[in-house]
C-alpha cells in the first residue's frame, strides 16, 4: 500500500491526507521532518596537532529516489505516519535509515524549529513541505561506530566538518537537496560556520 502523507496548512494544522505520489504530483503541503546527527570528534590535523571537530552526518540520496537522486542531504528525512507523533516518527526513521537509535545519542532528538519550502523538479514532481528539524549528538562511546545506511534511501553516508559543509553548500548549492541549507541553518542556530571568502577550501569529497 502506498504511504499516506499528512496534509497541513501553513500553521501545521492537519487538513487531511493523501497518497505520497499524489502529494508530490500536485505540490500539496504536507508534514515532514529532517534529522541532523552531529558528533564531536578528536581528530588529527595536517600540522600534526589534534583538535575537536564538530561534524555532521550527511547522506547521498540513492540513485532510485523519486526526486533529488544522488544529491547530498542531511542525516535522514521522512514523513510521519497518520496518527504518529513527530518525535516517535523521527526516532523510528533514524534507526531505519541510518542504523543509529536514540539510545546512541546524548539526549533524545530535539526539535530546533520548522520551515516551509516548495521546490519543483525536472520530472514534474513538486516537494512542498512543512519541515520539522530535529538534531541529535552521538554519545562519546559511539564516535567510532559507522552508520548503516538503507541502500534504498542512501548510496553513501559520511561525517564531515560542519564548517566545511556550510562553506560547500554555499559555493556549490547544486550538489545538495533543496531543503538542506535552510534546515542546516536551523539545526546549527544559523551560526556562521563557513565563509564565501575563505582563502583556502578543504575538499570534503
Amino acid at each position: 500500500m502506498e504511504d499516506q502523507l499528512i496534509l497541513v496548512d501553513e500553521q501545521d494544522r492537519e487538513t487531511g491526507s493523501c497518497g505520497k505520489m499524489e502529494a508530490h504530483q500536485k505540490g500539496l503541503l504536507h508534514r515532514a521532518f529532517s534529522i541532523f546527527i552531529f558528533r564531536r570528534a578528536l581528530l588529527d590535523n595536517p600540522d600534526g596537532t589534534r583538535t575537536f571537530h564538530d561534524q555532521l552526518l550527511i547522506q547521498q540520496r540513492a540513485e532510485g529516489k523519486y526526486h533529488s537522486a544522488e544529491l547530498w542531504a542531511n542525516s535522514c528525512c521522512s514523513h510521519p505516519r497518520i496518527g504518529e507523533d513527530l518525535e516517535d516518527a523521527a526516532a523510528r526513521r533514524l534507526t531505519e535509515e541510518t542504523g543509529y537509535s536514540v539510545d546512541d545519542l546524548e539526549e533524545p532528538l530535539e526539535e530546533k524549529g520548522a520551515f516551509i519550502y516548495k521546490a519543483d523538479f525536472e520530472n514534474g514532481l513538486t516537494e512542498h513541505e512543512f519541515d520539522h528539524v530535529f538534531v541529535g549528538l552521538l554519545k562519546k562511546e559511539n564516535l567510532d561506530r559507522l552508520p548503516l545506511p538503507d541502500p534504498e534511501e542512501a548510496s553513501e553516508m559520511k561525517f564531515v566538518d560542519v564548517e566545511d559543509i556550510m562553506t560547500d553548500v554555499l559555493r556549490n548549492p547544486g550538489r545538495y537537496a533543496a531543503w538542506f541549507l535552510p534546515a542546516l541553518l536551523i539545526a546549527t542556530d544559523g551560526e556562521d560556520y563557513g565563509s564565501m571568502n575563505r582563502e583556502s577550501e578543504r575538499i570534503i569529497y
